[in-house]
């Protein structure tokens, strides 16, 4: 007897790409599960208007808390993981369709990702090299992991790997992936913050430049070209804000509020504050 599916994705202003990735998977679902953290640009709206999909809604802290919410919320026994992002490409549907309907012989399976930048394909660095657990039975599944980079462990350790890989739009403009950086950023500081670890000048100097030669050289991103050299950048740009927020929780001294401090006075001697002298015309 086939396995039913649940696709679960995880949305949050995201109507650009919401569309595309539910109907990349809805052919193959059995249930479409939206799990949306607030949107507020016409997500939700557009959601209703298809019909053919359940919306959840949670607070979101990070991304493994708000999809281990999420999970159990799914109707079905199996559960295919997606960000709103994300495409599953006709063969990699025919390949999940195909492994239900025979019964699966295992109870996780790593899924690749084709990685994409502004629309342009990552055939090199270490974006290329991406595989992430997303096909999984809903109760042995669940994201570890304290940041927004946690991966799924299925707790029977029976692992297996699909052929086909998602389709990954990761970056459709470097102000949009910015907002994602300084998440990304911060919750790993944090993390390693809350866990003792302590800022180090030898690992902000040293570990970027590693970065960019793994990726640019080691992972040949000098063949994807102005996309690899880009990428490179970003990670080794990644390594080192991730050691200079660390370096800012134990380090950065508090600003003064110079003009708060100015206002105060100002009122505790019954004046009123000054006033910044009007511009002269040119």
């Amino acid at each position: 007897m086939s396995e039913k599916l649940t696709a679960l994705i995880t949305c949050k202003n995201e109507r650009t790409n919401i569309g595309p990735c539910l109907d990349s998977v809805a052919g193959i679902a059995n249930e479409l599960l939206v799990a949306d953290s607030g949107s507020t640009d016409g997500t939700l709206g557009y959601l209703r208007a298809r019909g053919d999909c359940r919306i959840i809604y949670g607070d979101y802290t990070t991304s493994g808390d708000f999809k281990n919410w999420a999970i159990p919320h799914a109707t079905h026994p199996w559960v295919l993981i997606l960000d709103s992002d994300e495409r599953v490409t006709p063969r990699l549907a025919a390949e999940i369709k195909e492994l239900l309907e025979k019964g699966p012989d295992h109870d996780g399976f790593w899924v690749g990702r084709t990685n994409h930048l502004m629309g342009h394909r990552v055939r090199y660095t270490d974006w290329a090299r991406d595989k992430l657990v997303r096909l999984f039975r809903r109760d042995l599944g669940r994201y570890e992991g304290p940041s927004d980079h946690g991966d799924v462990v299925v707790s029977s350790g029976k692992v297996g790997v699909l052929r086909s890989p998602l389709d990954h739009y990761t970056i459709w403009s470097w102000s949009h992936y910015m907002a994602k950086f300084d998440r990304y950023t911060r919750v790993q500081a944090e993390h390693w913050h809350a866990a003792g670890r302590k800022p180090s000048w030898r690992r902000m100097l040293i570990q970027p430049p590693l970065r960019f030669l793994r990726d640019y050289v080691m992972h040949l991103g000098f063949l994807d070209g102005s996309v690899g050299i880009q990428i490179a950048w970003t990670s080794a740009f990644y390594s080192f804000m991730k050691q200079a927020r660390l370096w800012e929780l134990h380090n950065a001294r508090k600003q003064s509020d110079v003009e708060g401090d100015a206002m105060a006075a100002s009122e505790a001697k019954g004046t009123p504050p000054p006033k910044s002298a009007p511009r002269k015309a040119a």
